[in-house]
This record gives C-alpha cells, sequence and structure tokens, in this order.
C-alpha cells in the first residue's frame, strides 16, 4: 500500500491570547504584510487572521488555552480515506478529537509532534 502526499499553501501558527495582538500587530506593523481578520466560527480557536505570505496562507490563531505556540502545517493527497489507511498501516494515527474540522479530513501528528491537517 501507498500513498501521495504534498505540502499545502496553509499554515496556522496556534497562539496564546495573551500573545496574540502582538503577534499580529508583528506580521501587519513591524513586516508590512498584508494582514486580515477573518470571521471563524471554531470551539477552539476564538479568532483568526489571515497573512499573506509569498506562496502561502498563514492563518494566525488565537487559542484561549494554549500556554505557547504551535505551527501546523497543510498536507495535501488526492484521497485523504486511502492516505489515512496507509499512515495507520505506518503507525500513525489521526488525532481528530484536538480540532473540530470538516469530516473528509483528518488531523495527524509526526513523531515530533507537529500536527498536520490531511485533506484533498
Amino acid at each position: 500500500m501507498s500513498a501521495n502526499f504534498s505540502g499545502g499553501i496553509n499554515i496556522a501558527i496556534k497562539i496564546p491570547k495573551h500573545k496574540y495582538q502582538q503577534t499580529v500587530s508583528f506580521y501587519r506593523d513591524t513586516l508590512k504584510l498584508r494582514v486580515e481578520e477573518k470571521p471563524i466560527n471554531n470551539p477552539t480557536v476564538s479568532k483568526t487572521h489571515e497573512v499573506n505570505f509569498g506562496p502561502n496562507t498563514l492563518w494566525l490563531d488565537c487559542v484561549d488555552n494554549y500556554t505557547h505556540s504551535e505551527v501546523w502545517l497543510e498536507l495535501k493527497t488526492p484521497d485523504v480515506e486511502s492516505a489515512t489507511r496507509y499512515l495507520e498501516s505506518n503507525g500513525v494515527k489521526t488525532c481528530d478529537e484536538i480540532e473540530e474540522i470538516p469530516k473528509d479530513m483528518h488531523w495527524i501528528m509526526d513523531p515530533a509532534g507537529t500536527v498536520f491537517i490531511l485533506s484533498k
């Protein structure tokens, strides 16, 4: 069994609430990047800003219950369910409980704890 993967354009930084405004200001005012607040309805993310980061989209997510920042990456595959079975056969389990996402996607982690959203 095999699967094909590629990096996606979305990168999320999960930022503790007490550091969020400073971080948004850094990207917008210090780096002078295009930063736009976007509406979000998510039980674990209270605010989000979209940052034009070259060919990538950087999402600054405010999370009320974190003590430090985390970087989450997007992993693309043409067949999510087949890729999920492949990953599970290699000891990588989904961890969809960490944040609400559509049913046709999954969260996974590498051995170091980096979070990836697995999507088509």
